[in-house]
This record gives C-alpha cells, structure tokens and sequence, in this order.
C-alpha cells in the first residue's frame, strides 16, 4: 500500500486550507440561496465566524485531520430548525457545485458525498 493510499481523506482534501477553502466558499451558497438563506438571516458576523469555524472543525475532524470538534452533535445542532427533504436536496446541491468548484477528485468527492449523506437522519426533520 503506498503513502497516498494511507493518507486521510483530510490530507487528500488539502488539510486546514483545503477544508477551510471549501467552507468559505460553500456558506455564501448557502447564505444566499433564496430557500436556504432564512436559516442565516438573522445572525451576527460573530454568529456567522464561530459557525463557519465549527463547520470546518467538524469537517477536519470528520476527515481524519488533527482538529477536535468542540460543538454540539448534528441533532442538537439542527433540532427545530425545520430542515425539510427540499432543503437537504438544496444544500446537497450547493455542496456539489463547490466540489466541482474545486476539482475534487471522484473518489474524495464520493468519500464526501457519502458521510454527509450519513448525517441527513441526524438533521433533516419529518415535518
């Protein structure tokens, strides 16, 4: 097995840079998409900052990186929220166009796709 065969999905992605790179460009996406900006709308720079932050910690450390995630689970974070199956679909959208945005490669894309795929249960709610 060679050394890029063993490296974490964090050090393919790029590490801090890569990640960090991906969610300044992802939240203005969000932010501005006209379904999914009522979710950001009456946030503070602060509020956006440290959630930006959290974002990319949770995403290092997800990946494999050296980060610790200090937030609160994907559950607690999203309950109430009133996320909807369109909303996911609107993120999941936003979130490939950034990838592509990037050039992923297909197989870090599909390792990416594939855990956030595996946190929809924790936030989507059946409405």
């Amino acid at each position: 097995m060679s050394d890029a065969d063993r490296a974490t999905l964090y050090v393919r992605l790029g590490g801090y840079d890569g990640v960090s790179a991906v969610a300044e460009n992802l939240l203005p996406r969000l932010i501005g998409d006209e379904q999914l900006g009522r979710f950001w709308a009456h946030r503070g720079t602060d509020g956006l900052l440290r959630e930006k932050q959290l974002l990319i910690d949770f995403l290092c450390h997800c990946a494999g990186g050296p980060l610790y995630y200090t937030g609160r689970d994907m559950t607690t974070a999203h309950r109430g929220m009133r996320i909807s199956e369109s909303d996911w679909l609107r993120f999941s959208g936003h979130l490939k166009a950034t990838l592509d945005h990037f050039d992923v490669p297909e197989a870090e894309r599909g390792e990416v796709l594939a855990f956030i795929e595996s946190t929809k249960a924790e936030i989507v709610e059946e409405l």
